[in-house]
């Protein structure tokens, strides 16, 4: 019985390590065994800090995120990650009011930001809000949706419908790249378009994006360059980028790793 039970909780986290996020009737269906043995299995899973559990679905816990990845170029981007993220939560105040994207750089912030006492965090990312939500000293507010699998944070006219309720002070934006000519950029058509609603709640628009982003092109369009308020980056940024950042007028923050 302990073999079969093995076997399953490893084909439930092969299921979600390729979609990000999975509900239990999709697990039990495809499985075969009863939504009450799934959930079991989800809790015994979430016991050992394999995923998340939210709203009857099972959510991947970033390999990111407490425990170094395995390979050795990720082993480098948690480095770059993690002092960004502290180097944004540095930039928050007491009573103040944060938004957060989504990706794996947030997902450090948002870990960041767990010491920090009465901010609010409204929140794309599924993952961010689970994290936060353990927090006494910080209100959560996690926007709706359509889940994106991929990142698994918000997406669609809900998310963006509730955006317009908002003001906010910080908003702390992932991405997938940066070319000073085309702008800031991301792999979601829906992520862009959700993440300029972003900007419209925010006073201030602040990019977090380790150095290997730079000079290149993601296939949406979220912003010109010249549309943020600053960046947080690491010491292996070409200084050509600085430069250019700074006459933009954008303040860029460059982490030692």
């Amino acid at each position: 019985m302990a073999e079969e039970l093995n076997a399953r909780h490893q084909a439930i986290l092969d299921i979600l390590q390729l979609q990000g996020s999975v509900s239990v009737a999709a697990l039990a269906e495809r499985l075969d065994v009863s939504e009450v043995t799934i959930r079991k299995d989800l809790t015994q899973l979430e016991e050992q800090k394999l995923l998340y559990r939210s709203h009857g679905r099972a959510v991947m816990i970033s390999p990111y995120i407490g425990n170094l990845p395995q390979h050795a170029n990720e082993g480098q981007a948690v480095l770059e990650k993690r002092a960004i993220g502290k180097a944004a939560a540095a930039m928050v105040r007491e009573h103040d009011t944060i938004l957060l994207t989504a990706g794996t750089t947030i997902l450090y912030t948002a870990k960041e930001l767990a010491d920090v006492k009465n901010i609010t965090v409204i929140s794309a990312s599924v993952s961010a809000s689970s994290m936060l939500s353990q927090s006494k000293d910080i209100e959560v507010v996690q926007l709706g949706g359509q889940v994106r699998e991929k990142s698994v944070s918000t997406v669609g006219s809900f998310t963006e419908h509730m955006l317009s309720f908002f003001s906010c002070d910080l908003l702390f934006m992932g991405a997938d790249a940066i070319d000073l000519s085309f702008g800031v950029t991301t792999s979601s058509i829906a992520e862009a378009s959700r993440d300029r609603k972003m900007m419209d709640a925010a006073k201030k628009t602040i990019v977090l994006a380790d150095s290997s982003k730079f000079g290149k092109k993601g296939f949406s369009k979220i912003c010109d360059c010249s549309q943020i308020d600053g960046i947080i980056t690491d010491d292996k940024i070409p200084q050509a980028y600085v430069d250019a950042m700074q006459e933009l007028g954008i303040e860029i923050t460059v982490v030692k790793v």
